[in-house]
């Protein structure tokens, strides 16, 4: 990695975390310390490795991303929120009653492909993504 875009990485997480945190202030409940751990790593998945357009989020090809971590939905709608998926706005109305941004991931919110569901559910959704991908003229 060359070191102009790891300086890029490193604001665009310092970025991301701010978003963490100014969620999780306005909804006034949370948890900060799982969603600050994966700040770096969703910062480095989103912009640099993988394939997703905030302005065709529906995108066929696209790199899809399947976060066991319910509970760092902050990390997740603030880096999406940075790469442009919906207006960072949204993330002060973080866990209000009628917002779009709840507790877990919710498959109604730009850019999250699966709802955040128990261990044993991942299997069954990477195995379908996988089947789907390799065998399009099925489904």
């Amino acid at each position: 990695m060359d070191e102009t875009l790891k300086k890029q990485l490193e604001i665009t997480a310092c970025k991301v975390r701010l978003g963490i945190l100014e969620g999780v202030f306005n909804a006034k409940s949370g948890h900060p310390g799982g969603s600050l751990s994966i700040a770096d790593l969703l910062t480095y998945l989103y912009f640099a490795k993988m394939n997703v357009y905030p302005d065709k989020p529906e995108e066929p090809e696209r790199d899809r991303l399947v976060l066991s971590k319910g509970h760092t939905a902050p990390a997740l709608y603030a880096t999406l929120a940075e790469k442009g998926f919906f207006p960072k706005e949204e993330l002060k109305s973080l866990r209000h009653i009628g917002a779009m941004l709840q507790g877990h991931p919710c498959i109604s919110i730009p850019g999250v492909d699966v709802l955040w569901i128990p261990w044993t559910g991942y299997f069954c959704c990477l195995w379908y993504g996988a089947f789907r991908k390799a065998h399009k003229r099925y489904l």
